[in-house]
């Protein structure tokens, strides 16, 4: 629990500002969650770094918070009141690229578009594929962030951590995140805290090989950076995947489930159960992409907007007529407070989509946003 003698130490430490007023709503893209007892707003690294030890020290629970892209938190709607909880909130954001080497070096509050719009400028390839995804870029490894054929742990070389049970401030190299499609060692488990990332970028100004129908027609070409920046802006925004707060469109945690990977029996199975419901053209085109699963065996990867379509939930369905919370009218993997929504609309929402699924094809969805005081189960 806090008391007046930590929030002073708090307030003590360098390039922190103390906040007694902000709510996770205001902090969050999905715009929900109720108030912490304080938010501890950092401007540097090393304050970040204090700011955890010394709660940590105190037994006080935390939540790290960076651009809250990813994120649903429990609100007056769920009985939650005052969150036992201090934010820390990464407002550190300085950004450092040597363009002749390819090395780009970006503190964990930078806004992660910001950060591939300077590679870009900078004619750095890598990450243009990734660009328009909202949050910060402390977040990016924690998720292995990725999108249009790209994944962050192709680019990524090292992390600044703040271990959390040793309280070392160190780089480490990125194999050591054990980086995984949509996971890394630091998700959910809270051991660390990202402080700074480190890329390593072509310097040619092209991009990577592409390889995503949406960006190219001739697999494994690569296109000027900035080029495939601009096509990846306009593609996400036209699902409305890029924060605009007059659209509630994008009033969202981005991506809500991920794309599950199954045993290729199971990947045949839902095209057998498609087939059987709607015939074999829409089998046919069933959206399956090679994978392997955690123990490194073949697999499929399906396609969770598909498979929600299909289960009966078309882009802007409500449970029912009213409700606050909905999918996107633009893409239907996103789930969208239509405004004035509460964590419960989302949950309830999460809850619908997610059984309606696996009561259609016996596959089970698994949110990507961090829970935090709440649960879809």
């Amino acid at each position: 629990m806090m008391n007046e003698l930590v929030t002073e130490k708090l307030a003590a430490i360098g390039g922190v500002r103390v906040d007694h007023s902000v709510t996770f709503a205001e902090m969050t893209t999905l715009r929900v969650g109720g108030a912490p007892r304080l938010a501890a707003r950092c401007a540097t690294p090393e304050a970040a770094a204090s700011v955890v030890e010394l709660l940590d020290a105190a037994g006080v629970p935390l939540l790290v918070i960076g651009g809250g892209s990813n994120l649903v938190i429990a609100d007056d709607t769920l009985g939650a009141g005052e969150l036992d909880l201090v934010a820390v909130v990464m407002e550190c954001d300085g950004v450092d690229i040597d363009a002749e080497e390819g090395i780009v070096r970006a503190e964990a509050g930078a806004v992660w578009d910001d950060v591939v719009k300077q590679a870009v400028e900078a004619d750095l390839g890598g990450i243009e594929c990734l660009a328009g995804i909202p949050g910060s870029a402390g977040a990016v490894p924690v998720q292995n962030v990725g999108a249009y054929g790209a994944e962050i742990s192709e680019v990524l070389t090292r992390v600044r951590l703040y271990d959390r049970e040793s309280g070392v401030d160190e780089w480490v190299p990125a194999s050591d995140l054990e980086l995984a499609y949509r996971y890394s060692n630091l998700k959910f488990t809270n051991r660390a805290v990202v402080l700074e990332i480190e890329l390593t970028l072509s310097t040619d100004g092209l991009s990577k090989p592409l390889r995503f129908g949406q960006l190219t027609q001739n697999p494994g070409e690569r296109l000027p950076v900035a080029q495939v920046r601009e096509k990846v802006l306009e593609l996400r925004a036209s699902k409305g995947m890029v924060l605009d707060d007059s659209d509630h469109d994008t009033w969202s945690a981005g991506s809500f489930f991920t794309n599950p990977v199954v045993p290729l029996a199971d990947a045949e199975r839902v095209r057998e159960t498609v087939r059987g419901l709607r015939g074999d053209a829409d089998a046919d085109r069933m959206p399956l992409f090679d994978a392997v699963d955690s123990a490194g065996e073949p697999a499929a990867k399906l396609s969770a907007a598909w498979l929600i379509e299909r289960a009966g939930f078309p882009r802007g369905y409500r449970v029912s007529a009213g409700e606050p919370a909905g999918l996107s009218t633009k893409h239907t993997l996103a789930l969208t407070n239509r405004g004035g929504a509460g964590t419960a609309d989302v949950v309830k929402l999460a809850r619908t989509i997610r059984d309606g699924v696996r009561d259609a094809f016996g596959i089970a969805l698994v949110p990507e946003p961090v829970w935090v005081g709440c649960a879809i189960d």
